[in-house]
C-alpha cells in the first residue's frame, strides 16, 4: 500500500483497502471521557466566550453538531466507535488501572510513568464540580444535554454521569 506511509492523517484521504489494511495493522486506543465532563474542562479552560457555565452550555447546545469545536462534540461523531474496532476503550477516571494494563501488553516499563496519575482525586473533583455545574442548568438545558450527547451515553458506561440520570 503505497500511501500507508504518507503525511495524510485522515482515513478519508485513504481507500476502502488502505484504510482496512492499516485499521488492521495498529493497535486502536480511544480516550474516552464524560460528555459533562468535557464540557466542564472546556469552560473551565476558557474555550468559549460566556460569563457563566449555563450561558456556555446554551452556545454549545445553539451551535450543536454545526460547530467546529472538537471539544464538546458527542465523541461517537468525532471517533466512529461503530466503525472503527478499537482494541482499548480507556476511560479519564479510570486512566492509571487501564494504562497500567494497556503498557503491559504492550511490553513497557509501567513504575514511574504511572506514578503521576492520581484518579481517586480527580474523580472526586469532577464528581463536585459537576454538582454545581448542573445545579446551574435548567431542565431544559439538562433534557436537551442529555439528548445531545445520547448516542455517547449510549455507547460508553459513564458511570454516574448527571446527563444519564
Amino acid at each position: 500500500y503505497r500511501r500507508l506511509h504518507t503525511r495524510e492523517t485522515r482515513l478519508s484521504k485513504f481507500n476502502q483497502t488502505e484504510i482496512k489494511a492499516m485499521l488492521g495493522s495498529y493497535t486502536k486506543v480511544l480516550f474516552i471521557r464524560d460528555p459533562f465532563h468535557r464540557l466542564i474542562a472546556t469552560f473551565l479552560q476558557g474555550m468559549g466566550i460566556s460569563p457563566n457555565f449555563s450561558s456556555f452550555v446554551q452556545e454549545v447546545l445553539d451551535s450543536g453538531m454545526h460547530s467546529s469545536s472538537m471539544a464538546w462534540k458527542p465523541l461517537v461523531s468525532l471517533c466512529q466507535p461503530c466503525l472503527i474496532p478499537y482494541d482499548y476503550v480507556v476511560m479519564f477516571g479510570f486512566l492509571r488501572h487501564e494504562l497500567e494494563h494497556l503498557l503491559r501488553r504492550a511490553g513497557l516499563p509501567v513504575g514511574s510513568l504511572l506514578s503521576e496519575f492520581t484518579d481517586s482525586q480527580m474523580q472526586w473533583t469532577y464528581r463536585w464540580l459537576s454538582e454545581q455545574m448542573f445545579s446551574e442548568l435548567s431542565a431544559q438545558q439538562k433534557k436537551q444535554l442529555s439528548h445531545f450527547y445520547r448516542w455517547d451515553l449510549a455507547a460508553f458506561v459513564f458511570f454516574r454521569s448527571f446527563l444519564s440520570e
